[in-house]
């Protein structure tokens, strides 16, 4: 057993980020200044898109793209319901309705065939999610989306630095949107960016992210100006000079990041398919062959029927070896606050792939500072939690197992 318990995610920062900060606490300009700039330039470059514009989250960003694709009243806009509920929240926000699709077995992404059973003239919006960092099926949702005459938009919140045949995720959909959330990839403390190659739709970003108002005020500052107009109703959802100077140095170490996550991935693949009673208790991530996955998540998946206990048993025991494992995610359509306004939608067995994920899925600890000797005491827990199960005899009903949950 750890001494210390190992979280699922956890930031990473050196001095070099600590002194971008203070760098900006000493300047002129703590938000709304030259960084915000500097970092949506360089982050649109290190992507590969025309046009990015940052946000004070990820949700945030998330809301800004829904209103860019101009969803209201009347809309839809199709997405998945294994995600975190701001993928779906947004489209409520703007008064729009969000209609989910089950996803693949093997991605856990949304099922191409499934978004196009829920079609209708009323879908507005296609928001495809890149479940753990593994990129959504995009040529074939931007397809789905010409047709309907839809706006393409992806949720690469879990997915910077992945590559969907040989392109970088940030340059595809018709809006990209990111987090920098302290669990992610890099990190401002909080923060978002949408991306785009669409310039009307990188100025409706930006207004949005600022009021609604036509220009910033370092663009009056500089040009001796105070005039402005509020062109339609925003929000105050800017980043911040500190958060973007943290965000350009965390950018330099994107690679490495990257680098790391993927070396902790195929150390515990290897690991557990070399143990045969580990390997036929739990289904690991798959990985498609057109695409290079960022992971966000190592998510591993229980098979029930050859375990004599729940995923809340081994969830309990994991944590008893200070193993920090998590759960993502409860369906959308299964909180509280969809069952109530969606019931029809938000039945049992409505979404049976992503149901059925959720009762298996545990998380195991991925960030890029974790060492091999951490990665190691995942391995060790795993192979002793789930092989003591399995010499333990014959397994239950799967829906006896989940009752204890």
């Amino acid at each position: 057993m750890r001494e210390k318990l190992l979280p699922y995610g956890r930031q990473s920062l050196d001095e070099d980020d600590i002194q971008a900060v203070v760098d900006v606490l000493k300047s002129d300009w703590l938000t709304t200044g030259p960084k915000v700039h500097e970092f949506e330039e360089a982050f649109a470059n290190w992507v590969g898109a025309k046009y990015a514009v940052s946000f004070s989250s990820g949700t945030a960003a998330l809301h800004g793209a829904a209103f860019a694709a101009e969803l209201g009243l009347g809309d839809e806009a199709i997405t998945t319901p294994m995600t975190f509920c701001a993928t779906a929240n947004c489209v409520l926000y703007q008064g729009a309705t969000a209609v989910f699709a089950d996803v693949c077995d093997d991605t856990l992404n949304l099922d191409p065939d499934e978004v196009c059973r829920k079609l209708s003239s009323h879908t507005k919006a296609i928001i495809a999610v890149d479940y753990a960092g593994h990129p959504a099926a995009l040529d074939e949702l931007r397809q789905i989306a010409d047709r309907a005459g839809a706006v393409l938009i992806e949720d690469a919140c879990h997915a910077l630095g992945a590559e969907y045949k040989k392109k970088r995720v940030g340059s595809i959909a018709d809006m990209t949107v990111f987090s920098f959330h302290p669990v992610k990839h890099i990190t401002t403390g909080e923060g978002g960016m949408v991306t785009t190659d669409n310039p009307q739709l990188a100025e409706t970003l930006a207004r949005f992210r600022n009021h609604g108002i036509s220009s910033e005020a370092r663009q009056r500052q500089e040009s001796g100006q105070w005039f402005y107009e509020m062109s339609f109703l925003g929000f105050n959802y800017r980043l911040t000079d500190i958060g973007c100077a943290l965000g350009l140095s965390q950018l330099g170490k994107l690679e490495a990041n990257l680098e790391r996550r993927r070396e902790i991935a195929a150390q515990y693949t290897r690991a557990f398919q070399g143990v045969p009673e580990v390997c036929s208790a739990i289904t690991l991530p798959a990985t498609r062959a057109d695409v290079i996955p960022a992971w966000h998540l190592y998510p591993i998946r229980l098979n029930l029927e050859s375990l004599p206990v729940g995923r809340a048993e081994v969830f309990r025991a994991l944590r008893a070896e200070n193993i920090g494992v998590n759960v993502h995610y409860i369906p959308v359509h299964r909180h509280p606050y969809y069952r109530g306004r969606f019931p029809a939608t938000s039945r049992p067995g409505s979404f049976p792939v992503a149901e059925n994920a959720y009762e298996r899925l545990i998380s195991l600890p991925m960030f890029h500072s974790m060492t091999a000797h951490d990665a190691e005491d995942v391995i060790r827990a795993v192979h002793k939690v789930v092989s003591n199960y399995a010499a333990k005899g014959e397994p239950v009903d799967a829906l006896e197992s989940r009752q204890s949950e």
